[in-house]
């Protein structure tokens, strides 16, 4: 008979073994959230329908799936294993085989790796198959909570040019922008300001473009920060 594993206990050891990965890399762990948890069980249900691994197989993304179990995020990733093994598994064994295998594929290893995600929830489901065959659904998210905003305000005479996580935004003479963001990010004032500024952008801040005391050029400061959130 073949050995089947413990299926709680089997997404137990995925999310600790994630967590010794992300640890390695220097980066925090995530913990489980059983909207999550709830999202990757179901789809992993769905997918043992399926021949093959598909993000989309039965025509929802993984957004409109954590969506629908009503978790707000701002931040998603998701990866999917298929084991198959006539011995069957235990739940370390299992999860071994699922780990290593994320980790050794980019893309994989890329979502197992990102910096900002907090929370994960692991789903797994016995296809109907002869031989053990299972799969695994892994999520990782931000929650919508984590959104902040800040606000760029240009007192000067002329167009300022800033980017934002190396995207180039201009701002007019007079223009109030307020942006909304999910992870962390760096704004640099590198074109039309003396001195060049860099900064991380924060909950609450005002990032203040003024013109020089001798009427030449800009200069920025921040005027306000008091809602940061990481």
């Amino acid at each position: 008979m073949p050995v089947l594993p413990d299926l709680p206990a089997t997404e137990a050891a995925i999310v600790e073994m994630t967590n010794a990965f992300r640890a390695r890399n220097g980066l925090s762990p995530v913990v489980q959230n059983p909207k999550l948890t709830a999202a990757a069980v179901a789809y992993a249900k769905t997918l043992t329908a399926y021949k093959g691994l598909s993000h989309t197989a039965d025509g929802t993304t993984a957004a409109q799936r954590i969506d629908a179990v009503r978790y707000g995020h701002c931040q998603i990733a998701e990866n999917l294993a298929s084991l198959l093994d006539s011995r069957g598994f235990t739940a370390s064994e299992y999860a071994r085989s699922a780990v290593e295998g994320w980790e050794n594929s980019p893309g994989h290893r890329r979502n197992m790796l990102l910096p900002h995600v907090t929370e994960t929830g692991v789903g797994i489901a016995r296809a109907p198959t002869k031989e053990p065959k299972y799969i695994a659904v892994q999520l990782f998210a931000r929650p919508v909570t984590f959104k902040y905003k800040f606000k760029v305000v240009n007192r000067a005479q002329h167009a300022i040019t800033y980017a934002l996580n190396g995207k180039d935004n201009t701002i007019e003479p007079r223009e109030i922008v307020t942006h909304t963001a999910c992870t962390p990010g760096t704004l640099a004032f590198n074109q039309g300001v003396d001195p060049i500024r860099t900064f991380t952008a924060e909950g609450g801040a005002v990032f203040a473009i003024k013109p020089n005391a001798n009427g030449s050029g800009a200069a920025v400061t921040l005027e306000a920060a008091n809602d940061s959130k990481r």
